[in-house]
């Protein structure tokens, strides 16, 4: 790290895969052994190659995510298409590559009837997922997933391999999820006995939560302990996948920026850094009116000085990333290090507002070895109008 610190000049990214790998080893060892886990790549498109071998499958949401993966060498066979829109010719050219066989999730009855469509063009038969509403946009009711069960005839081209579902994020109650288990174990069962439909699968996207804030608890090894009951007790004996972004990746992320101006206002100290809100973006902040957990590198050992409000470089008053926070003297050149960034820190931010750069990404490997895995972008041309060109 210490040689990050001495080549980089601005704000960067870096994963550690040994954090992630022995996450999702404990993730794992905290759970049946007939449950698989998915890692929603929405999360962090940077770990997923490294996920290859540690995890079962790989949920993309949109057609730049399963370029991704793709581009990366993701099987196929181990991706699963979800999303709450298909954009029909990404959906075409995905059913027209024979090789690409990935499992789909149908969101809509208009989504069923694409992918029915689409198949049957291509002589193809394909994997579905019916998804079950959380009652938001996403999804369908029970009575459509019924109907769709009803109508799928042997020979269709869809083969429903059972149902998704997604609980939420940042969900820490166990009575919640003990309710939603069993209201999905009841919803199997009745397919089963109304329907003779017997479901191969149930995916299932826990919202399990990460701590991000100093003075929030939770007691993981409960919660997995909980989970791990509910999941033994349900009735349903298919395979059972865990889907488990957030909590997978988080830990394995710290963000680095150095400070780049000091001032005191009324009495305020305030460190101005080379990134901001657009480079990390913790589910729950607002206005930092909680605070994430950081230090100055070189001086972890030394004692608090003052209080900082941290503020990104952005011409905006919510552009704060820590308020008063005891730290030692800071002063322009510093390094600020922000933990549990692994999940959507890197995605999540408002990217090209201001049109300032995009911070470096790297990855330390399990032997110590450093990989860049992304240049500090310049965004100014993707905000530069294109004159000069006529028509549509």
């Amino acid at each position: 790290m210490q040689t990050l610190l001495k080549t980089e000049k601005g704000s960067f990214y870096a994963f550690d895969i040994g954090i992630l790998k022995n996450r999702v080893r404990w993730i794992a060892g905290h759970l049946p052994k007939q449950v698989d886990l998915c890692y929603a790549v929405k999360a962090n498109l940077f770990l997923a190659k490294e996920l290859e071998n540690q995890v079962a499958r790989f949920e993309v949401c949109s057609p730049g995510e399963a370029a991704v993966c793709r581009t990366l060498g993701i099987p196929s066979e181990k991706i699963v298409v979800s999303g709450v829109y298909k954009t029909p010719s990404v959906m075409a050219e995905m059913l027209a590559d024979p090789a690409f066989c990935p499992v789909y999730t149908i969101e809509s009855l208009e989504q069923y009837a694409l992918l029915s469509r689409l198949a049957k063009e291509n002589g193809r038969q394909i994997s579905v997922l019916l998804r079950l509403t959380n009652g938001s946009q996403f999804g369908m009711n029970e009575e459509d997933i019924f109907a769709l069960v009803r109508q799928t005839e042997n020979d269709s081209p869809l083969r429903i391999l059972g149902l998704q579902f997604f609980s939420g994020t940042q969900k820490q109650s166990v009575k919640k999820l003990r309710r939603e288990l069993a209201a999905l174990d009841a919803l199997l069962l009745r397919l089963k006995t109304e329907l003779q439909f017997t479901a191969e699968e149930l995916e299932f996207g826990t919202g399990s939560p990460v701590v991000y804030f100093e003075g929030e608890t939770f007691d993981e090894e409960a919660y997995f302990a909980a989970l791990s009951e509910t999941l033994c007790e349900m009735q349903f004996a298919g395979k059972i996948t865990l889907e488990l972004g957030r909590s997978i990746a988080a830990s394995c992320g710290f963000y680095f920026t150095p400070v780049v101006d000091c001032k005191t206002n009324h009495g305020q100290n305030y460190a101005l850094v080379d990134g901001g809100m657009h480079h990390i973006a913790y589910f729950g902040q607002y206005m930092a009116m909680k605070r994430p957990f950081l230090s100055v590198c070189g001086k972890e050992g030394l004692p608090p000085d003052a209080e900082w409000t941290i503020c990104g470089s952005l011409c905006s008053m919510n552009d704060l990333l820590a308020k008063q926070v005891l730290l030692p003297a800071l002063q322009v050149g510093d390094v600020l290090r922000f933990e549990n960034t692994g999940a959507y820190c890197v995605t999540e931010g408002i990217s090209l507002f201001l049109t300032r750069e995009l911070p470096a990404v790297y990855l330390i490997l399990e032997n110590g070895e450093i990989l860049k895995v992304r240049s500090t972008i310049q965004t100014a041309a993707w905000n530069t109008p294109q004159y000069g060109k006529k028509g549509f």
